[in-house]
């Protein structure tokens, strides 16, 4: 197994960063979340967990180890590949996660691409207890209010970062993140959370039209 890549960030795309290792260039799959911390150019850490076919070898790569650690526990829940569990840590992070599944939180998981209604209460009998208690053992509501005060920046950081990291200049960013705000509004009034992997499509889309 690859525990981690350690390297030179070679290379950025919306969920693919080329790091160089030993003079070869490791493509690894990460959420938005991921690439917003990167830059072309500079040292970067990733914990990674390598998953294999028969077809193929995909790395895909976390902020830290205890990301990777609940990617891989999620996926033990029957219909869960990697490519959903890394989407449901591209919305959630760990903890939120966890907040979600202690308090039987579908509506959390429904916000994740791909999971329907029967599907989130499906996770949330499989998966409960499975992940750990969150980072706060005060009970779900201040664990969750905790976890938004101490977890990533509010999406439209996230957001702004990812485009920067992809080369684009500050400005082109904001003008995007902009475009993409009335999506990000609906989600959120429908009682999710900005789904930044959808709005960070949305957002290169109107910088293509752009030029």
């Amino acid at each position: 197994m690859i525990a981690f890549v350690s390297g030179q960030v070679a290379a950025l795309a919306p969920t693919l960063a080329v790091i160089e290792v030993g003079g070869v260039g490791m493509a690894v799959q990460c959420t938005p979340n991921t690439i917003a911390g990167l830059r072309v150019g500079e040292q970067a850490r990733l914990a990674t967990s390598l998953v294999v076919r028969e077809d193929s070898l995909t790395l895909y790569g976390f902020a830290d180890d205890d990301e990777r650690q609940v990617f891989e526990l999620l996926q033990t829940a029957s219909g869960v590949g990697p490519r959903v569990a890394q989407a449901m840590l591209g919305v959630h992070s760990p903890d939120a996660l966890r907040v979600a599944f202690a308090a039987g939180d579908a509506k959390a998981l429904t916000a994740v691409p791909g999971i329907g209604p029967k599907g989130a209460q499906k996770l949330l009998l499989e998966l409960k207890g499975k992940l750990g208690a969150p980072a706060s053992a005060a009970g779900p509501v201040v664990g969750a209010q905790r976890a938004a005060a101490a977890g990533p920046a509010p999406w439209t950081e996230q957001l702004t970062a990812a485009l920067i990291g992809l080369g684009y200049a500050s400005r082109d960013a904001e003008e995007a993140v902009s475009a993409v705000t009335p999506q990000a509004e609906e989600a959120i009034a429908a009682g999710g959370s900005a789904p930044v992997p959808q709005l960070l499509r949305a957002a290169l889309q109107s910088l293509n039209r752009a030029r």
